[in-house]
């Protein structure tokens, strides 16, 4: 059993200003026990394009990620960067989750598979992240002290088949760093994040961004930790802040060993047309 920690933020465009922020709010979850912290989706840059553009740097160098990679060392915690801009080699830039270990070994990057190229009703109204970011094309499940984690990012959750196969490489834990729309938020947000956990029968660790971040982009908050038979554990609704619950993988394999779903299930039928 361990102590996962998340962090609510009202991120912007400026990273040292994020980065002052989430410093201090790591300190006060390792001054708790924490042993994961998890961050949300755009923790480090919040921004437009240019933004995005501006502090992408290449995976494993350039000052965002030394600063993180520090600050895991010095608190000796693992934790998971939401998401941050990655510049790769084609000159493309992917929206990547980091996972740092207690020594500031980066040891996992995910990027966002599922891009948010969607209308939503409020002041934004158009998101398109595909004129950003290159989707990614590769699911990560990493091997950790405290259980085997999967890594998602925000509008992948709406799409259970991915985490259908983390479960079937192995996760027990889902994480899921986001920066939900208040209107797809207050919509959808807590129903899909108990789904999954139901689903896949992982505990599944939700960070968000919550507040209004400028003149048309407002978020919904709402970070939880959701057990691996749907309950919330702990939820931050609204302001910035942090939350903690401990992480129980035996109730993982209680709740798999009563209720087999991987072995009941049937995705090879194929029915007959009549």
């Amino acid at each position: 059993m361990a102590k996962f920690g998340i962090v609510q933020m009202t991120s912007g465009a400026d990273p040292e200003k994020n980065f002052l922020h989430l410093r201090k709010k790591v300190k006060g979850l390792q001054l708790q026990g924490a042993k994961v912290v998890i961050t949300p989706e755009n923790c480090l840059v919040f921004g437009s394009q240019a933004d995005y553009q501006r502090h992408a740097e290449p995976l494993g160098d350039g000052p965002l990620q030394a600063e993180v990679a520090a600050m895991a060392k010095q608190f000796g915690l693992w934790i998971l960067v939401g998401s941050m801009p990655i510049l790769r080699a084609n000159g493309a830039i992917t929206t990547t989750a980091l996972l740092f270990d207690d020594q500031g070994e980066c040891r996992a990057d995910y990027d966002k598979i599922h891009m948010f190229d969607v209308d939503v009703a409020d002041q934004h109204r158009r998101y398109r992240e595909s004129d950003t970011f290159l989707a990614g094309d590769a699911i990560k499940v990493v091997e950790t002290p405290y259980g085997k984690i999967g890594l998602s990012i925000c509008y992948d959750v709406r799409f259970p088949q991915l985490y259908t196969a983390l479960r079937e490489q192995g996760a027990e834990i889902i994480v899921v760093p986001a920066a939900f729309t208040k209107v797809t938020g207050r919509a959808h947000w807590e129903v899909l994040l108990r789904a999954r956990a139901i689903e896949t029968q992982c505990w599944v660790v939700a960070a968000a961004q919550w507040g209004e971040h400028n003149e048309s982009r407002e978020t919904w908050g709402h970070s939880m930790i959701v057990d691996p038979w749907g309950q919330i554990v702990t939820c931050q609704q609204q302001g910035t802040g942090v939350i903690m619950a401990n992480i129980d993988l035996d109730l993982c394999r209680t709740i798999r060993t009563n209720m087999p779903l991987v072995k009941h299930a049937r995705l090879g039928v194929h029915h007959r047309e009549r």
